[in-house]
Protein backbone atom coordinates (compact mmCIF):
# COMPACT_ATOMS: atom_id res chain seq x y z
CA UNK A 1 0.00 0.00 0.00
CA UNK A 2 1.43 3.34 -1.02
CA UNK A 3 1.25 6.16 1.53
CA UNK A 4 -0.87 9.19 0.70
CA UNK A 5 0.50 12.57 1.61
CA UNK A 6 -1.07 13.91 4.82
CA UNK A 7 -1.67 17.58 5.53
CA UNK A 8 -3.19 18.23 8.96
CA UNK A 9 -5.54 21.07 9.73
CA UNK A 10 -3.14 22.37 12.39
CA UNK A 11 0.47 21.78 13.33
CA UNK A 12 -0.46 20.67 16.85
CA UNK A 13 -2.03 17.23 17.43
CA UNK A 14 -5.84 17.06 17.57
CA UNK A 15 -7.37 17.41 21.01
CA UNK A 16 -8.85 14.35 22.77
CA UNK A 17 -12.63 14.06 22.38
CA UNK A 18 -14.94 15.44 25.05
CA UNK A 19 -17.32 12.95 26.65
CA UNK A 20 -20.88 14.37 26.55
CA UNK A 21 -23.59 13.86 29.18
CA UNK A 22 -24.89 10.28 29.12
CA UNK A 23 -27.99 9.35 27.19
CA UNK A 24 -31.32 9.40 29.01
CA UNK A 25 -32.40 6.35 26.99
CA UNK A 26 -31.94 2.67 27.76
CA UNK A 27 -30.81 1.23 24.45
CA UNK A 28 -32.06 -2.17 23.31
CA UNK A 29 -29.63 -5.01 22.77
CA UNK A 30 -28.15 -5.38 19.30
CA UNK A 31 -29.29 -8.99 19.31
CA UNK A 32 -32.93 -7.84 19.58
CA UNK A 33 -32.93 -6.54 16.00
CA UNK A 34 -35.66 -7.68 13.65
CA UNK A 35 -34.97 -9.35 10.30
CA UNK A 36 -34.23 -6.02 8.63
CA UNK A 37 -31.74 -5.08 11.34
CA UNK A 38 -33.84 -2.52 13.24
CA UNK A 39 -33.63 -2.63 17.02
CA UNK A 40 -35.84 0.37 17.78
CA UNK A 41 -37.56 3.54 16.61
CA UNK A 42 -37.37 6.98 18.18
CA UNK A 43 -35.12 8.32 20.98
CA UNK A 44 -32.90 11.26 20.02
CA UNK A 45 -29.63 12.20 18.34
CA UNK A 46 -27.98 13.79 21.36
CA UNK A 47 -24.21 13.12 21.40
CA UNK A 48 -24.47 10.85 24.42
CA UNK A 49 -27.17 8.76 22.76
CA UNK A 50 -25.31 8.37 19.48
CA UNK A 51 -22.04 7.41 21.18
CA UNK A 52 -23.81 4.91 23.44
CA UNK A 53 -25.39 3.36 20.35
CA UNK A 54 -22.05 2.83 18.62
CA UNK A 55 -20.60 1.36 21.81
CA UNK A 56 -23.48 -1.14 21.82
CA UNK A 57 -23.14 -2.07 18.15
CA UNK A 58 -25.95 0.16 16.88
CA UNK A 59 -26.08 3.12 14.52
CA UNK A 60 -28.80 5.64 13.56
CA UNK A 61 -30.37 5.90 10.14
CA UNK A 62 -33.76 7.46 9.38
CA UNK A 63 -36.62 5.60 7.75
CA UNK A 64 -38.36 7.23 4.80
CA UNK A 65 -41.87 5.82 5.35
CA UNK A 66 -42.97 6.60 7.95
CA UNK A 67 -40.36 9.33 8.45
CA UNK A 68 -38.76 8.39 11.76
CA UNK A 69 -35.41 7.73 13.38
CA UNK A 70 -34.39 4.06 13.41
CA UNK A 71 -31.52 2.33 15.19
CA UNK A 72 -29.87 -0.51 13.33
CA UNK A 73 -27.78 -3.62 13.98
CA UNK A 74 -27.71 -5.57 10.72
CA UNK A 75 -26.88 -9.26 10.59
CA UNK A 76 -24.53 -9.83 8.88
CA UNK A 77 -22.50 -6.66 9.50
CA UNK A 78 -20.06 -5.32 6.94
CA UNK A 79 -16.50 -4.55 7.98
CA UNK A 80 -13.33 -3.76 6.07
CA UNK A 81 -10.45 -5.73 7.60
CA UNK A 82 -7.56 -3.34 8.08
CA UNK A 83 -5.14 -5.87 6.59
CA UNK A 84 -7.52 -6.66 3.73
CA UNK A 85 -7.85 -3.36 1.87
CA UNK A 86 -7.37 -3.94 -1.87
CA UNK A 87 -5.32 -1.23 -3.52
CA UNK A 88 -4.85 -1.89 -7.24
CA UNK A 89 -2.07 -0.21 -9.18
CA UNK A 90 -4.38 2.46 -10.58
CA UNK A 91 -5.43 3.47 -7.06
CA UNK A 92 -1.81 3.64 -5.93
CA UNK A 93 -1.18 6.07 -8.76
CA UNK A 94 -4.21 8.11 -7.66
CA UNK A 95 -2.79 8.35 -4.14
CA UNK A 96 0.08 10.37 -5.57
CA UNK A 97 -2.33 12.81 -7.25
CA UNK A 98 -4.14 13.97 -4.11
CA UNK A 99 -3.29 15.44 -0.75
CA UNK A 100 -5.13 13.99 2.21
CA UNK A 101 -6.27 16.18 5.09
CA UNK A 102 -8.13 15.29 8.25
CA UNK A 103 -10.95 17.41 9.69
CA UNK A 104 -10.26 20.57 7.70
CA UNK A 105 -13.71 20.71 6.04
CA UNK A 106 -15.98 18.37 7.98
CA UNK A 107 -19.11 20.40 7.24
CA UNK A 108 -18.45 20.35 3.50
CA UNK A 109 -17.76 16.61 3.51
CA UNK A 110 -20.98 15.67 5.30
CA UNK A 111 -22.96 18.10 3.14
CA UNK A 112 -21.53 16.49 -0.01
CA UNK A 113 -22.40 13.03 1.33
CA UNK A 114 -25.94 14.29 1.98
CA UNK A 115 -26.46 15.66 -1.54
CA UNK A 116 -30.16 14.96 -2.27
CA UNK A 117 -29.32 14.23 -5.91
CA UNK A 118 -27.35 11.14 -4.89
CA UNK A 119 -29.09 7.80 -5.31
CA UNK A 120 -30.33 6.15 -2.10
CA UNK A 121 -29.58 9.26 -0.05
CA UNK A 122 -30.48 8.95 3.63
CA UNK A 123 -28.57 11.76 5.40
CA UNK A 124 -31.12 14.36 6.46
CA UNK A 125 -30.78 17.65 8.30
CA UNK A 126 -31.09 16.04 11.74
CA UNK A 127 -28.26 13.60 10.98
CA UNK A 128 -26.07 16.42 9.64
CA UNK A 129 -26.56 18.51 12.77
CA UNK A 130 -25.99 15.53 15.08
CA UNK A 131 -22.67 14.61 13.48
CA UNK A 132 -21.57 18.24 13.35
CA UNK A 133 -22.08 18.35 17.11
CA UNK A 134 -20.09 15.15 17.50
CA UNK A 135 -17.37 16.67 15.33
CA UNK A 136 -17.17 19.72 17.57
CA UNK A 137 -16.78 17.39 20.55
CA UNK A 138 -13.98 15.49 18.76
CA UNK A 139 -15.78 12.21 17.95
CA UNK A 140 -16.79 12.61 14.30
CA UNK A 141 -14.05 13.03 11.71
CA UNK A 142 -13.60 13.64 8.01
CA UNK A 143 -10.81 12.30 5.83
CA UNK A 144 -10.50 14.44 2.71
CA UNK A 145 -8.75 14.13 -0.66
CA UNK A 146 -7.68 17.47 -2.15
CA UNK A 147 -6.29 18.37 -5.56
CA UNK A 148 -2.95 20.26 -5.68
CA UNK A 149 -4.84 23.44 -6.63
CA UNK A 150 -7.01 23.30 -3.50
CA UNK A 151 -10.23 21.61 -4.62
CA UNK A 152 -11.97 19.17 -2.29
CA UNK A 153 -12.18 16.16 -4.60
CA UNK A 154 -13.73 13.60 -2.28
CA UNK A 155 -13.75 12.18 1.20
CA UNK A 156 -15.53 10.29 3.93
CA UNK A 157 -16.72 10.80 7.48
CA UNK A 158 -17.37 8.62 10.49
CA UNK A 159 -17.05 8.14 14.24
CA UNK A 160 -13.83 7.15 16.05
CA UNK A 161 -14.17 5.52 19.48
CA UNK A 162 -11.11 3.73 20.82
CA UNK A 163 -9.98 1.25 18.19
CA UNK A 164 -13.26 1.49 16.25
CA UNK A 165 -13.86 3.69 13.23
CA UNK A 166 -17.48 3.56 12.12
CA UNK A 167 -17.57 4.77 8.53
CA UNK A 168 -20.81 6.55 7.66
CA UNK A 169 -20.59 7.79 4.08
CA UNK A 170 -18.20 8.84 1.33
CA UNK A 171 -18.36 10.95 -1.82
CA UNK A 172 -16.19 11.89 -4.79
CA UNK A 173 -16.02 14.68 -7.36
CA UNK A 174 -12.85 13.41 -9.04
CA UNK A 175 -11.80 9.90 -10.05
CA UNK A 176 -10.72 7.72 -7.10
CA UNK A 177 -10.85 10.61 -4.60
CA UNK A 178 -13.04 8.80 -2.05
CA UNK A 179 -10.95 5.65 -2.43
CA UNK A 180 -7.79 7.67 -1.72
CA UNK A 181 -9.42 8.97 1.45
CA UNK A 182 -10.23 5.38 2.43
CA UNK A 183 -6.63 4.27 1.84
CA UNK A 184 -5.42 7.12 4.03
CA UNK A 185 -7.96 6.24 6.72
CA UNK A 186 -6.82 2.61 6.84
CA UNK A 187 -3.18 3.69 7.05
CA UNK A 188 -3.93 6.00 9.99
CA UNK A 189 -5.99 3.34 11.76
CA UNK A 190 -3.27 0.74 11.36
CA UNK A 191 -0.57 3.14 12.51
CA UNK A 192 -2.65 4.09 15.56
CA UNK A 193 -3.41 0.53 16.69
CA UNK A 194 -7.10 0.49 15.73
CA UNK A 195 -8.66 -2.90 15.05
CA UNK A 196 -12.13 -2.41 13.53
CA UNK A 197 -13.42 -0.48 10.51
CA UNK A 198 -17.20 -0.80 10.40
CA UNK A 199 -18.91 -0.07 7.06
CA UNK A 200 -22.41 -1.30 8.06
CA UNK A 201 -23.57 -2.99 4.84
CA UNK A 202 -21.59 -4.39 1.92
CA UNK A 203 -22.00 -2.83 -1.50
CA UNK A 204 -20.39 -3.87 -4.77
CA UNK A 205 -18.06 -0.88 -4.44
CA UNK A 206 -16.98 -1.75 -0.89
CA UNK A 207 -16.56 -5.44 -1.68
CA UNK A 208 -14.20 -4.49 -4.52
CA UNK A 209 -12.06 -2.73 -1.90
CA UNK A 210 -12.02 -5.70 0.48
CA UNK A 211 -15.16 -5.34 2.64
CA UNK A 212 -16.67 -8.57 3.97
CA UNK A 213 -19.79 -9.61 5.87
CA UNK A 214 -19.45 -11.12 9.33
CA UNK A 215 -22.12 -12.44 11.73
CA UNK A 216 -23.49 -9.98 14.28
CA UNK A 217 -22.08 -11.98 17.20
CA UNK A 218 -18.60 -11.82 15.68
CA UNK A 219 -18.97 -8.09 15.10
CA UNK A 220 -19.99 -7.49 18.72
CA UNK A 221 -17.02 -9.54 19.91
CA UNK A 222 -14.61 -7.55 17.72
CA UNK A 223 -16.27 -4.32 18.85
CA UNK A 224 -15.65 -5.15 22.50
CA UNK A 225 -11.96 -5.67 21.73
CA UNK A 226 -11.74 -2.46 19.70
CA UNK A 227 -13.30 -0.35 22.44
CA UNK A 228 -10.53 -1.42 24.82
CA UNK A 229 -7.90 0.09 22.51
CA UNK A 230 -6.67 3.65 22.60
CA UNK A 231 -7.85 6.20 20.07
CA UNK A 232 -5.41 6.59 17.14
CA UNK A 233 -3.33 9.80 17.32
CA UNK A 234 -4.79 11.02 14.01
CA UNK A 235 -8.18 11.31 15.76
CA UNK A 236 -7.12 12.73 19.12
CA UNK A 237 -5.57 9.76 20.89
Amino acid sequence: MRDCRIVDAETRPPSPPVEPPPSKWELPLASSADKSGIVGIGADLEPGTVLAAYRHGLFPMPLRRPRSLAWWSPNPRAVLPLDGLRVPRSLRRSCARYEVRIDTEFDEVISACADPLRAHGWIDGAIIEAYRRLHRLGWAHSVEAWTPDGELAGGLYGIAIGGLFAGESMFHRRVDASKVALVALVERLQAGGATLLDVQWTTEHLVSLGAVDIPRDQYLSELAVALRHSLPPAFGG
